[in-house]
């Protein structure tokens, strides 16, 4: 018998908006982002397609996969508990390349796949996964700490599972600091 968990929904409000103006890794604060079916208009991962990597060891490097990462959503208790987990002041969302800052949600990081963000403003996100903490993010964070040694390598272990998720453009339009988005959690269960 499968333990099946029934779907619900609940309320998440957006703290910071935040987009890579060129080719940076980093984002910076923006009080809103045009969405099209490609992303966020200019950013580094706009994109209906992006090519393959590290992440994908089954295809060649660069093979043209569908453009699920087109946003990063984070959390500020996440972001809380990985700062304290590598015993730092602070992880800000900008500096690992966040987009979207929501509050409201316990444990954001573990919604899963499937769940869609409808915003009051006509938006909707569809998550892809749970995002996972690289050592690029890590060196991000230790620019911002030069007198700690060893932060680039500290923060995929500490961050695991409170990177924040990964999702994709559903339908179109423009998120603003402040709006408000349903959360619809599917139906759940384990697959063994």
């Amino acid at each position: 018998m499968l333990d099946i968990t029934p779907a619900k929904k609940l309320t998440a409000t957006i703290d910071g908006l935040y987009k890579t103006f060129g080719e940076g890794f980093e984002t910076a604060p923006t009080e809103t982002l045009d969405l099209t079916f490609e992303g966020i208009s200019g950013d580094r991962h706009a994109g209906l397609t992006r090519g393959s990597g590290g992440r994908e060891p089954w295809y060649p490097r660069g093979t043209e996969v569908r453009n699920e990462r087109q946003i990063t959503i984070l959390s500020p208790g996440d972001l809380a508990a990985t700062a304290a987990g590598m015993e730092i002041d602070r992880v800000a969302p900008e500096w690992i390349g966040g987009n979207i800052l929501m509050s409201g949600v316990a444990n954001l990081s573990f919604l899963p796949a499937g769940t869609l963000m409808y915003f009051d403003g006509g938006v909707t996100l569809a998550v892809q996964a749970m995002n996972g903490p690289c050592r690029f993010s890590g060196a991000s964070i230790a620019k911002h700490y030069p007198d700690r040694e060893g932060l680039d390598l500290l923060f995929p272990k500490v961050a695991k599972r409170l990177r924040g998720l990964l999702a994709w453009v559903e339908k179109p339009g423009t998120l603003r600091v402040g709006e408000v988005a349903k959360v619809a959690i599917p139906e759940q269960w384990i697959y063994a």
